[in-house]
C-alpha cells in the first residue's frame, strides 16, 4: 500500500495512533486537569486524528491500528484514568470497524503490555517492572518496541486484510489479572 497523491490531495492508507500519556494518581487525589490531560491525549487526539485522515483514507484495504494497553482490562491501583482511557481506545476501535467496514478499512488495537520505553520509565516503580518481567512467560522480561512494531506491521500489511475490529495483546503471554 503507497500513499498516492490525487488532485484532492495525498491518499492514506495507513494510520497508527500512537500517543499516549499516563500518571500514577490514587483515586482521592485525581483532579479535573489530570482527567483532561490523560483523556485528551489518549482519548481525544485519537478522534480527532482519525476524523482529520478519513476523508484522504484509500478506497479498500486502508488501516487504522490504535495503540492501546493491557491496563485497559486490569485494575491497577493509581492508573484507573490510563487504564479507563485505553478501554476507550478499544471500544472506539470496535466501533469504527463495523462504521469503516463497508469502505474496507480494517480498524484495530495492539495492546502492550509493559513495554521498554520513556513512558514506562516515568511511570513504574522500577521494582515492579523487574516483577512483571519475572512473571511473563516468554523469556521473562518486558516488551522491547520491536516486539510490538512487528504486530502493528503485520497489521498494517494485506495478510491482515480479514482482522478488523480486535485487540491483540502484546505482552509476552503476561496476564495481570
Amino acid at each position: 500500500m503507497d500513499a498516492v497523491t490525487t488532485a484532492f490531495g495525498p491518499r492514506i492508507d495507513i494510520l497508527v495512533n500512537n500517543a499516549g500519556i499516563n500518571k500514577h494518581t490514587p483515586l482521592g487525589q485525581i483532579t479535573t486537569d489530570d482527567f483532561s490531560e490523560i483523556f485528551d491525549t489518549n482519548v481525544r487526539a485519537l478522534v480527532l486524528m482519525t476524523q482529520a485522515i478519513i476523508p484522504h483514507l484509500s478506497d479498500r484495504n486502508a488501516r487504522i491500528i490504535n495503540i492501546g494497553s493491557t491496563a485497559a482490562r486490569v485494575g491497577v491501583p493509581e492508573i484507573s484514568l490510563y487504564s479507563a482511557s485505553k478501554l476507550a481506545v478499544e471500544s472506539l476501535t470496535r466501533s469504527w470497524a463495523a462504521e469503516l467496514g463497508d469502505r474496507g478499512v480494517t480498524v484495530n488495537t495492539v495492546a502492550p503490555g509493559s513495554t521498554q520505553s520513556d513512558l514506562l520509565d516515568a511511570s513504574t516503580n522500577s521494582d515492579d517492572v523487574v516483577s512483571e518481567a519475572q512473571r511473563t512467560p516468554v523469556e521473562r522480561r518486558v516488551g522491547r518496541p520491536d516486539d510490538i512494531a512487528q504486530v502493528v506491521a503485520w497489521l498494517a500489511s494485506e495478510d491482515s486484510r480479514w482482522i478488523s475490529g480486535q485487540c491483540i495483546c502484546a505482552s509476552g503471554g503476561y496476564r495481570m489479572y
